[in-house]
Formats: structure tokens, C-alpha cells, sequence
């Protein structure tokens, strides 16, 4: 099993200038700091909430409830190429304006106009007031007065985020180099997608640590590969080409993603007959003619797939065989965390097409599945503080980036709130 080289420096760790000593998770076990994080993190960053696809046609929206931020948001499309977020909140009575059988249940559909289930105001595509029952019951009333209210909303490569606060910087800045380096990828061909939706008994960026390393995969998920193939990663462990820290976001570029494998008898005869399993499709479309310059940094013939943590919570992987997927890792409590995996690829031809996606889809299901127990083991284990300080190793770069950046964000918002009084 190969070892790639390391910066210049010996370490990437060093390489970027990170503290090397041991860590402390005290982070992801207090109730209190969580609720720092909801304030300085959660109200205060662009949070991706899915992309332009799922709303096809004028009058198409869907609802998102951001438990660590305390708001649902309805996404709708108001125009052909204009995309609004108001916060789902009648301006009446404070009725939740759009949901269905079960009121805390995230919903899609397609509307003319978004009317309240309790008193039936009713409001345009744009949010204003447009209709109010026995308007002339109202004190000195105008419904200008009463729209919807917005949440700041920006598109990205067909990516929609959205924003609480008002005086944020504008998603282009805050994205940074990390958005130069994959404009232009035909992320819009990607269209047929299969969704999966867990509840973790585990701190949000936990989970996020286990996808920023590799150290973890040989032995964890060791049963994903036929009895030898296991050995074999055991024995010499499994090393990223490349990390790379820009601002609070990150990227980890891995190998072994060239398909099909070498020995066809190191994978399950499942996916030898289907030509699909946990790196993809064998096969991949031809829809991407050259890969933007940020991908495969290494340049490297086995590139595999490169991860781009965009801070806080949502991660993009790309991968060489032409097929992407998505995470996001939305807290409920300091130690609950709803993970959300999407896989994007191009439509099926065929039903053959479409078995080998759903091998995909069902082989990183299961491979989430190992990491979200586990972690739900080492949030228990956490918080009894037996152990306080933990050593990480050079691979584990990005897991000290992430809790460092997190800490950063609580400590700045801290202080800014100490002199605002």
C-alpha cells in the first residue's frame, strides 16, 4: 500500500501551522458551548440547503427546519431565475405558514401562493401580503406593511445557502478560494438523486471528523472489502494524497478511486456482476470533459475523489468516476445531530444504470451506518471526562482544523458581544 509524500515542512499539520499537542473534545460534550456554537456558528454563516433542481418550476419550494439556528425556513422559486427564503412564519398570529399532516415535518410541493391554515392570509410568491380575511376588522392597516420576512439567500454553481444575519459578508467572499477551485464542474448533470436521513446520538462535528480522515477506514470498515482485501489495507493503512485548509473550510483529496479495480476478486461478487459498489459505478458518463483546477490537487493517477468541508456543516465530494455526493450534519443538541447523505448522479439509461446507483447509494449507507455507531460510542464515552486530552497524528490534520475553527468562531462572537456592552 502506498505512502505519499508530505510537504516540505515534514507534516501537514505543521505545514499549515496548526497546534500539534493533544486535544481536548470539551466542544462536543457541553451543553453550554453548543449553545454558544448556535449563536456565533449557526445564525451567522451561509448554511447550504440543497440545490436549484428540486424547485423545477415557478411556485416550487420546499421547507427546512434548522433546529441549531431555532428557525424553519420555506425556499420557493419566484421567478425563472429567482430563488427566495422567507422564514415560515405568518405575520398574523405567528402560525407556521407552510407544513402538512405534522407541523415539525419538512415539506415540498408547488404553490401560487403560500396561505396560512389559521386565519387564511395569504401571501404572493414574493412574500408580500396579499389577501387578509375581513381586512377592515384591522387597526390603521396596510398590508405593504406585513410581508413575509427574508432570509438572505445566495446561489452557488446551482447550490442554494442561506443566511441569518443580515451583515454577513456575501457567499462569494466567504467561500473564498474554495469556490474557484470547482466553478464549472457540471454539477446541473447530476440529476437523479437518492437521499438518506439518520438521527445521531453524537456531536455534529464528530461525524464530520470521521469523513476529514482516513486513518479510521482499514479497521472500521475493514467488512466492506472481501477478507483479503482487508488484510491487506489493515496491514498498510490508508493514507490521503492531499489536505488543504483555506479559511475555516478544508479539502482531503484520497486515492484509490480508478475503476474497475485491478482484482476483480478483492471486491463482492454483487458488485462484480453489477460493476457498482462503495467508490461508484465502474462505468462512468462522459460529462465531464476537464476537471476544474482545484480537483485532484495532487495530480495524481489514482485520484480517487477529493471532500471539500465548506464550514460549518455541508460537504461536497466529487468523485473521478463522475458521480457526487453531499453530507450535512445539522446539530439538535450538544449531542444530537441529524446527518443527511445525497447522492447525485447522472439519469440512468437503463435499468442496469440505475441498479448499479442503487448498489452505490445502498453500500455508502452502510458504510455511514459503522461510522455513526461508533460515534455514537465515542460521544458516551466522551462524557464521562475520564480522559480529557487526546493525541491526533498527522492524518488527522483537518479533525484539529475543524474544532480549532469552531472554537475560533465562539471565542470571536464572545468577545464582540463583551464589547457591545
Amino acid at each position: 500500500m502506498p505512502h505519499f509524500p508530505k510537504p516540505a515542512e515534514g507534516t501537514w499539520t505543521e505545514h499549515y501551522g496548526i497546534d500539534t499537542k493533544p486535544v481536548s473534545y470539551q466542544d462536543s460534550i457541553s451543553p453550554e458551548h453548543y449553545e454558544l456554537e448556535r449563536d456565533a456558528i449557526f445564525r451567522r454563516t451561509w448554511l447550504n440547503l440543497g440545490r436549484i433542481e428540486q424547485l423545477k418550476r415557478v411556485g416550487s419550494y420546499f421547507t427546512k427546519e434548522i433546529a441549531a439556528a431555532g428557525a424553519s425556513v420555506v425556499v420557493v422559486r419566484a421567478g425563472a431565475d429567482e430563488y427566495r427564503a422567507f422564514y415560515n412564519i405568518c405575520r398574523h398570529r405567528g402560525n407556521k405558514l407552510v407544513w402538512q399532516d405534522f407541523p415539525n415535518e419538512e415539506v415540498s410541493g408547488s404553490c401560487r401562493a403560500f396561505t396560512c391554515k389559521y386565519h387564511g392570509w395569504e401571501y404572493n410568491l414574493e412574500g408580500d401580503l396579499q389577501f387578509v380575511q375581513q381586512e377592515e376588522e384591522f387597526f390603521d392597516f396596510d398590508k405593504a406593511d406585513w410581508p413575509l420576512r427574508s432570509v438572505r439567500l445566495e446561489v452557488w454553481e446551482g447550490w442554494i445557502f442561506v443566511n441569518f444575519d443580515d451583515d454577513a459578508a456575501p457567499l462569494t467572499d466567504y467561500l473564498g478560494t474554495m469556490l474557484r477551485k470547482l466553478e464549472g464542474y457540471p454539477f446541473h448533470e447530476f440529476s437523479q438523486v437518492y437521499k438518506y436521513r439518520a438521527e445521531v446520538g453524537s456531536n455534529w462535528k464528530l461525524f464530520i471528523d470521521a469523513f476529514t480522515e482516513f486513518y479510521h477506514a482499514p479497521i472500521l470498515h475493514g467488512r466492506q472489502a472481501v477478507e483479503e482485501e482487508s488484510r491487506k489495507l489493515a496491514g498498510y493503512g490508508y493514507e490521503a494524497l492531499w489536505y488543504e485548509v483555506d479559511g475555516p473550510h478544508n479539502v482531503v483529496s484520497s486515492w484509490g478511486g480508478m475503476s474497475p479495480p485491478k482484482d476483480e476478486s478483492m471486491v463482492k461478487p454483487i458488485e462484480r456482476k453489477l460493476r457498482a459498489g462503495l467508490f461508484g459505478p465502474w462505468d462512468s458518463p462522459d460529462v465531464v470533459p476537464e476537471l476544474p483546477s482545484g480537483l485532484n490537487p495532487a495530480h495524481h493517477r489514482a485520484w480517487g475523489e477529493d471532500s471539500f468541508l465548506f464550514f460549518p456543516n455541508f460537504m461536497i465530494l466529487i468523485w473521478e468516476r463522475q458521480w457526487i455526493l453531499t453530507y450535512h450534519y445539522w446539530p439538535t443538541s450538544h449531542n444530537t445531530h441529524i446527518f443527511e447523505g445525497t447522492a447525485y448522479f447522472v439519469p440512468p439509461k437503463n435499468g442496469r444504470e440505475r441498479l448499479t446507483q442503487e448498489l452505490s447509494m445502498v453500500t455508502f449507507v452502510e458504510y455511514a451506518l459503522q461510522d455513526a455507531n461508533t460515534l455514537e460510542a465515542t460521544q458516551t464515552m466522551l462524557e464521562t471526562q475520564a480522559i480529557t486530552e487526546f493525541p491526533l497524528c498527522d492524518q488527522e490534520i483537518l479533525l484539529r482544523h475543524l474544532h480549532a475553527t469552531a472554537r475560533q468562531y465562539v471565542a470571536d462572537y464572545a468577545n464582540t458581544k463583551a464589547g457591545a456592552k
